[in-house]
């Protein structure tokens, strides 16, 4: 007598309804929007007041991100209004925002990281304050190579949509991140303070990946970039408390100031 074959629980390519990731692709969009607007609600009365305020292209660079988020979010809400088409077009749109993102967000960290290193009493950890270029340059860094290997999968749709999440989530760690800052202390060691800081990532993350294992649906391509991202993000963390590093990052940021 046959048997039925389970379904294969690891997979390339989707082969069910795009409709059935919609929900997965909100709730992580909605938990994200969570985590941004109270870390950063948290730590705006400290940023309103800082003295000198902050470089002009901080302010570019939080317009610019914070139009990333409304962009991701109308993208999500044109999927669920079956709007495709519409999706599409701005897809490339949003292709090209995201251009603008790699270049503020690399040049908000050395003009932050640059007015620290003036007046060191404008930093807020025992670590010196250019180590942290680890934490802003690999999430810029995951967030442009995730984005470039979303763009080449939009043909495979649903590793497309996995992966075009999975480079919004290497952004995440500055809202989720600046909840823990604002209530506990700075953790003195690699992976408690990975945990702190990144414990954004993980969840959305593992809630994704909970939410295709449960339907025997888990991607290779979302788990592949998944593991490279927290990866990438634990060396991240290792790096800023390394001398080498912080003497090299002072190093760049000092020639920065020069400039």
């Amino acid at each position: 007598m046959a048997t039925a074959q389970a379904a294969p629980m690891w997979h390339t390519r989707g082969a069910w309804s795009a409709r059935e990731d919609r929900a997965a692709s909100a709730v992580c969009l909605a938990i994200l929007w969570v985590g941004m607007v109270a870390g950063f609600g948290l730590d705006m009365p400290r940023f309103l007041a800082e003295k000198p305020p902050a470089p002009m292209v901080v302010h570019v660079h939080a317009f610019v991100f914070t139009g990333w988020l409304l962009l991701v979010t109308a993208q999500v809400g044109l999927v669920l209004g079956d709007r495709v088409a519409w999706h599409r077009r701005l897809g490339w749109f949003a292709a090209g925002w995201a251009c603008l993102m790699a270049v503020l967000g690399p040049w908000a960290a050395f003009a932050t990281q640059a007015m620290v290193l003036a007046d060191p009493s404008l930093g807020q950890s025992t670590v010196p304050p250019t180590g942290f270029l680890a934490v802003n340059l690999v999430a810029i860094l995951g967030f442009v190579l995730l984005l470039a290997w979303g763009i080449a999968l939009r043909k495979n749709p649903a590793a497309h949509r996995r992966i075009m999440m999975l480079a919004t989530i290497a952004l995440a760690d500055p809202g989720f991140g600046r909840i823990t800052g604002h209530y506990l202390p700075e953790p003195k060691h690699v992976p408690l303070w990975f945990v702190e800081s990144f414990y954004g990532n993980v969840l959305l993350v593992a809630l994704l990946l909970l939410w295709d294992w449960r339907r025997g649906r888990l991607m290779r391509p979302f788990a592949l970039g998944a593991s490279a991202l927290l990866g990438a993000e634990f060396l991240a963390s290792a790096l800023y408390f390394w001398p080498p590093w912080q003497a090299l990052t002072r190093m760049w940021v000092e020639a920065y100031m020069r400039l």
